[in-house]
């Protein structure tokens, strides 16, 4: 599998990643959609970088999005990770998690935060972030919506790994 930078024309099949995965509210695709469009109009993708994980054939099997968290000396937040159904369980998202950490470690950065929801439909995204070492660092109860808490993922990273 192949990671290459994501361009704009790719933009239609990662929604239809976002939307099949069923894994993402309309909103939540909204967004990940608005943040994909301001990596390529603002400042040269200073605020956002994008791989494409992208099969032999050339179809995209799953996409990450990560970037510098402002303000900040050496952190970074993951926005966004999803993987083709069709390519699930198959590494994909391992592949892009690692590449994703390798860039940011290259680039300076320390440390990685991922927020994402409580609930059950998150169970599995929750899973793979522990999986590759990630550590919830915070929980902000009723955050979303009552019930519905915000958890802060967080993972040190350094170069050369």
């Amino acid at each position: 599998m192949l990671i290459r930078p994501c361009t704009p024309l790719d933009k239609n099949k990662i929604f239809n990643i976002l939307q099949t995965t069923k894994a993402f509210s309309k909103i939540e695709i909204r967004v990940a959609l608005e943040v994909f469009d301001d990596a390529f109009k603002l400042k040269n993708g200073e605020d956002y970088t994008l791989f494409c994980a992208v099969d032999g054939a050339g179809n995209i099997a799953g996409y990450i999005c990560f970037g510098p968290i402002p303000m900040t000396d050496s952190s970074y937040d993951l926005y966004w990770i999803a993987v083709d159904l069709i390519y699930e369980k198959k590494g994909i998202g391992s592949e892009l998690i690692h590449h994703a950490e390798a860039a940011i470690a290259q680039r300076g950065g320390q440390q990685i935060f991922i927020e994402t929801s409580s609930t059950a439909p998150y169970e599995k995204a929750r899973s793979f972030y522990i999986k590759h070492g990630y550590e919830i660092a915070s929980i902000l109860e009723d955050f979303y919506r009552m019930g519905d808490n915000k958890l802060t993922f967080v993972k040190r990273v350094s170069p050369g790994e």
